[in-house]
């Protein structure tokens, strides 16, 4: 697979309606405006955003490497509900 396929893959994967859940999504933001809403103006919110965004990071490969690069089903990702529209042709 080319590199341009799989970039566009993730971004597919990314922005599907069915990739996440809604409550997943809104949970996700209500949890993201807690930390900003206690911790701006503090010296600790960068290194927290950065310790966030390594986690959500390891998050996504983990879950890319369990479904060989999105195209098995594995926890909440169901493979038949995300698939890209190039399959469907």
């Amino acid at each position: 697979m080319s590199f341009r396929k799989i970039i566009k893959r993730e971004i597919e994967v990314a922005f599907s309606k069915h990739s996440q859940p809604v409550w997943f999504r809104i949970l996700k933001y209500i949890l993201l405006a807690i930390v900003l809403y206690f911790f701006w103006g503090s010296q600790l919110l960068g290194i927290i955003l950065l310790i966030l965004f390594a986690a959500a990071l390891v998050l996504h490969f983990w879950y890319r490497y369990k479904t060989y690069g999105w195209t098995k089903s594995y926890g909440m990702w169901n493979y038949d509900k995300g698939k890209s529209n190039q399959e469907n042709q």
